[in-house]
């Protein structure tokens, strides 16, 4: 299992969001130049972002992207779903009706997926399922706001500061 680097970008964006005063955006331009990607790429995440009413955007010259929520009530799962969408990432595909024991109509255990639109019995499924939703919750208990906290233990003060200048346009760093 991977998920798109767009997550990553998704989560360190939306940071640079919380670090800038909640009456200021920032930008497509100025958070792709940061971050070192194209703004193109970058758009098409942030709509998804919006779609999901994580951010919103603020038209006008000075305008751009803020958050729509608070950084406590955005998690990392929301991320996750609004980028990559939100089908599982186990697709039971029930195998077992392509082998033998199956084909001889000797095998009850696994019910047929022309039977049913779902594996739901499926051992296999079940497990696979359970082990996603155990992830799911964790990432439902990491917000953005810890991210933003933990940042502040783990990286130097000067790395910080010097992001929150950039997006403020105290300090824009030269090309």
């Amino acid at each position: 299992m991977q998920y798109s680097v767009g997550v990553e970008y998704a989560l360190h964006c939306l940071v640079n969001l919380v670090q800038v005063p909640s009456e200021k955006s920032i930008g497509i331009k100025e958070l792709a130049e940061f971050h070192g990607i194209s703004e193109t790429y970058l758009s098409k995440i942030f709509g998804k972002l919006t779609k999901a009413g994580i951010v919103s955007s603020v038209p006008g010259v000075k305008g751009g992207y803020k958050l729509s929520k608070s950084p406590e009530e955005i998690t990392f799962w929301d991320v996750v779903e609004a980028v990559e969408g939100v089908k599982p990432i186990f697709q039971c595909k029930n195998v077992v009706e392509k082998g033998v024991l199956y084909k001889n109509k000797q095998c009850a255990s696994c019910p047929s997926t022309n039977s049913s639109s779902s594996n739901s019995s499926c051992t296999i499924n079940l497990v696979m399922l359970e082990a996603e939703e155990i992830m799911r919750a964790y990432l439902r208990n990491k917000t953005i706001a810890w991210l933003d906290k933990e940042l502040d233990t783990v990286l130097p003060d000067t790395l910080r500061t010097d992001s929150l200048k950039y997006f403020t346009g105290e300090n824009k760093a030269s090309s």
